[in-house]
């Protein structure tokens, strides 16, 4: 079986695996054809190819990862992208997580703070013609005001709590997707809600395992 066809199977597996916690049976149809489309193997290190497609994370150095294919196919659909939307990412990464939003969204505004890890994500999409990416050099907890207010957030690490200044630059209507809870411990995939009247609501959707965010306010 081709590599990208047993990675989609594998998205749906995880998919029935956990239909009562994430409420649906089947993720949205863009999603799923932007994953099948994204080239994954591009966003690994070379001597990680061989694990590309299969379904759990993989390093990418500098102690970070890029996330299990359901898991970046379940937060992209939690985001409910649409063509006109505007997100900001926090953790670029590899890349991967943003190239999958391009196809979905109008813009990403993705931010990581270890140097090396952004500018080498930085030229991979920009090689690979994701246009609509940018990536910025900094702190992502504090998240990227200029851009802001963002249609959607997703943080691709796991925070000690909500970042506030990314529930702010959250768009009334929005959708901020966070994996919230210590290193080595217990951490819950949070999708927060902010409503037309600014009123934030909060609701723990299944458990997961992030690498930590980092930067001066955890310190």
């Amino acid at each position: 079986m081709k590599p990208v066809k047993r990675m989609m199977q594998d998205i749906e597996r995880g998919v029935e695996q956990t239909r009562s916690l994430i409420g649906k049976h089947a993720l949205d149809t863009r999603v799923m054809e932007a994953m099948k489309q994204v080239p994954r193997h591009e966003f690994v290190p070379a001597d990680a190819q061989a694990y590309a497609y299969e379904d759990g994370p993989v390093p990418i150095g500098h102690g970070q990862t890029i996330s299990q294919p359901y898991i970046v196919a379940l937060m992209t659909d939690m985001l409910n992208p649409e063509p006109d939307h505007v997100v900001l990412e926090v953790g670029t990464g590899s890349g991967y997580q943003a190239a999958i939003l391009s196809l979905l969204v109008k813009q990403v505004c993705s931010t990581e703070i270890v140097e090396p890890l952004a500018i080498a994500a930085r030229e991979r999409l920009q090689r690979l013609g994701y246009a609509n990416v940018e990536v910025r050099l900094t702190d992502g907890y504090h998240g990227w005001a200029e851009h802001a207010p963002y249609d959607g957030i997703v943080v691709t690490a796991a925070a000690p709590a909500i970042p506030g200044p990314l529930v702010e630059q959250l768009k009334p209507g929005g959708r901020l997707v966070i994996p919230v809870g210590l290193p080595h411990n217990y951490q819950e995939l949070m999708l927060v809600e902010k409503s037309e009247d600014n009123a934030v609501h909060t609701k723990a959707i299944l458990g997961v395992a992030f690498v930590p965010l980092t930067g001066e306010h955890h310190k």
